[in-house]
């Protein structure tokens, strides 16, 4: 899946893809700013991929075939585009050339449903979850940090990310993450019903864990986030007013 191409020389580029087998790669595609190749090395397109380079830790080059190609309808929404751009952020987190076939699959979903506001924020949502994880910074939403009950958990615990249920977080609400039932298994499921409070809650639990990483990593936020809620505020106003 292309995240971004860059210009190399008059008629080359670098790609950067996500990749099945491989994680996060680069390589160099020959005539990549071509008329013929220009409009299927667009972010968000899928290709298939043969790379080729003397050495394992070179550059190497690309040789592209088109798959499935997305970009033209994504880039033409706010949707789309701000989704694009954020996902590649995401993505950057992860070192390059190691596997993530989970997060590459739940890529595909997201790009396959970016368009579409009522499902769009709770995939993505999901995804920074998924991302987490494989940053070693997985939630454990399942129990109660302190009782270990499933049932109506509530919140979820910054010190050891973990639910914790609405009986035994009540003392301490005000220092714990809210929960959206949508993120609790067995409960209510991503679609249309979701409030935006509920995909406004996703992405602040999301974004305080993956924050945390950041600033461990001296790094800072893009800004990618908050554009697509921006976006996705405006699509959810005019399309589903009672949810807000």
């Amino acid at each position: 899946m292309v995240l971004t191409t860059r210009k190399h020389g008059e008629n080359d580029v670098i790609l950067e893809a996500m990749t099945l087998e491989h994680g996060r790669h680069l390589g160099l595609v020959r005539g990549g700013r071509s008329k013929r190749q220009r409009p299927v090395l667009q972010p968000g397109n899928e290709l298939a991929l043969t790379w080729k380079a003397r050495l394992s830790d070179h550059l190497g080059q690309f040789q592209i075939e088109p798959e499935t190609l997305r970009a033209g309808d994504l880039m033409t929404s706010g949707l789309g585009l701000t989704g694009l751009q954020h996902l590649a952020f995401l993505v950057r987190l992860l070192p390059e050339r190691h596997p993530y076939p989970k997060l590459y699959n739940a890529m595909s979903v997201v790009l396959d449903h970016l368009q579409a506001p009522d499902t769009a924020g709770a995939l993505l949502v999901r995804f920074e979850l998924e991302l987490l994880r494989d940053l070693g910074i997985g939630l454990d939403l399942t129990s109660c940090a302190a009782s270990g009950s499933r049932e109506d958990l509530a919140y979820v615990s910054p010190k050891s990310a973990r639910a914790v249920s609405r009986e035994a977080g009540q003392p301490y609400h005000d220092r714990l993450l809210p929960l959206p039932a949508f993120l609790i298994e067995g409960q209510r499921q991503a679609g249309s019903e979701l409030t935006w409070k509920d995909v406004t809650q996703g992405f602040e639990l999301t974004s305080f864990f993956l924050g945390r990483h950041l600033q461990e990593r001296g790094s800072q936020d893009s800004g990618t986030r908050a554009q697509f809620l921006a976006t996705l505020e405006k699509r959810y106003r005019a399309d589903f007013p009672w949810n807000f």
